[in-house]
């Protein structure tokens, strides 16, 4: 990592001509030509330490690959992220006077000894309608309803 510390301190020190050539380098084509300099140079720079450490992980790329998608599909992107939760996690809900638990697994979810692969299988299970499952479990802030989104 040292090197591209030493790599990225240099940058500072080229032209704009030199960030290009660099940009090159890195990335196989010429840089846009309308491109600033400081935008040039954070381009370089962070490809330089993309480099040094790998990269973005699985996870984070299979996000963005998501969210491409569905930027594409939709012409936006929503505004929620998946809640992150972690294995052995106890999910509780209480529905008619019954509560629920649900423990989060390497993969999925345990309810009533029976593994699942989706929150809202074991929603509809538990309510006998279709849910969205973090919607149900509160994992996911509530849609306004139309009478609230417009103040009555």
């Amino acid at each position: 990592m040292a090197e591209a510390e030493n790599l990225i301190t240099g940058l500072d020190a080229l032209s704009r001509p030199g960030l290009s050539t660099r940009f090159k380098d890195l990335f196989g084509r010429p840089a846009p030509k309308g491109m600033s300099r400081p935008l040039l140079l954070r381009i370089v720079a962070y490809r330089v330490q993309e480099q040094a450490a790998g990269g973005p992980n699985r996870a984070l790329r299979q996000r963005l690959a998501r969210l491409a998608r569905e930027f594409k599909a939709t012409g936006s992107i929503s505004d929620t992220p998946a809640p992150q939760i972690k294995p052995g996690t106890q999910i509780l809900r209480e529905w008619q006077g019954d509560t629920h638990t649900v423990t989060v697994t390497d993969g999925g979810f345990q309810y009533r000894n029976k593994t699942y692969k989706s929150l809202s299988v074991i929603a509809r299970e538990i309510t006998g309608t279709r849910w969205s499952g973090p919607a149900f479990f509160g994992l996911r802030a509530r849609t306004k309803t139309s009478a609230e989104a417009h103040g009555r």
